[in-house]
């Protein structure tokens, strides 16, 4: 830096600043006097160290204390349970009993299931539809690193595309669910066909692929559906075991409990539907969840 020279005025105003005193005083009487230059005799200021990095006990216990600050700011009673890594070897996955169509593996067609079978105690999270766009529902989610799947209907979702995009840059998967959530088994095979297709045209134009993974509107569905999601480019047509609503929970099996592997519905609503939001259905969700020992992992990870 160039030599800086006082002159009188300067002495005077400086000798004013120090007869002030104070830490701010003394740094402005500093840069008045100037900077140090070669010949000052000051030394340069040490460097500091490079942090360094946590090792894996400590990045654990760091990830540990994030998760339960934000439970505590959604509500809940305890973090969420970390889910295991995802299978190396994929289960076989088959159609339930009972929910085959004729032909169903001869023809090779999408089995239509309710449960994955894995021995790891998990849950799948999927949510239909997509009429409610939270923005608190993806905050909440993203910051507990909770992963679902939701399965999107145009009709509802194409006057904010963006919403589902940012879900999707959070990590999660995107799924076919029509395009006007017909009863497809009242429709021909022509018909069940376009709202399959045209569905994962959208979501290709939208969002970058074309999924493999479909759920029937209300479950219902027959051979002509199966046949059409196959020809569509699906290859698995999941629904459910159990969905939570924000003030209950319904079971498709009559003792009334979750099992390892369990898929569970839930629906993009809010206040217009429910007497509650999407934070409040998750909560509940989590919630009971969590107090069984369940996880809650990416139903992608196992198909």
């Amino acid at each position: 830096m160039r030599e800086v020279v006082q002159n009188d005025k300067s002495r005077t105003r400086l000798r004013r600043l120090l007869l002030g005193g104070g830490a701010a005083t003394l740094a402005t009487a500093a840069l008045l006097a100037g900077c140090a230059g070669p010949d000052s005799g000051r030394s340069a200021p040490a460097e500091r160290a490079p942090a360094q990095a946590l090792g894996p006990e400590a990045r654990q216990a760091a990830e540990q204390a994030r998760l339960a600050a934000a439970a505590r700011r959604w509500g809940l009673d305890r973090a969420p349970l970390t889910p295991p890594a995802p299978p190396a070897k994929k289960p076989r996955i088959t159609a339930r009993a009972g929910f085959e169509v004729d032909h169903q593996e001869d023809w090779n067609l999408p089995p239509v299931f309710t449960t994955v079978p894995t021995q790891q105690k998990v849950v799948f999270l999927t949510i239909d539809d997509g009429a409610e766009k939270d923005p608190k529902f993806l905050a909440m989610m993203r910051e507990l690193g909770v992963p679902y799947t939701a399965f999107l209907s145009n009709y509802l979702v194409k006057d904010d595309y963006a919403y589902f995009r940012a879900m999707k840059g959070y990590g999660n998967t995107l799924n076919n669910h029509t395009l006007h959530h017909p009863y497809l088994p009242g429709l021909s095979y022509e018909e069940q066909r376009d709202e399959i297709c045209g569905m994962q045209d959208i979501m290709k134009k939208q969002f970058g692929k074309a999924p493999t993974v479909f759920r029937p509107p209300y479950g219902n569905y027959n051979q002509d559906t199966l046949v059409a999601a196959k020809s569509c480019g699906i290859r698995y047509a999941p629904i459910w075991n159990e969905e939570v609503f924000v003030d209950h929970w319904e079971y498709r099996e009559d003792d009334q409990r979750l099992r390892r592997g369990d898929i569970v519905l839930t629906h993009f609503r809010g206040r217009d539907d429910w007497n509650g939001t999407m934070v409040d259905d998750m909560r509940r969700f989590l919630n009971k969840v969590t107090r069984e020992g369940y996880a809650v992992a990416r139903l992608e990870d196992y198909l």
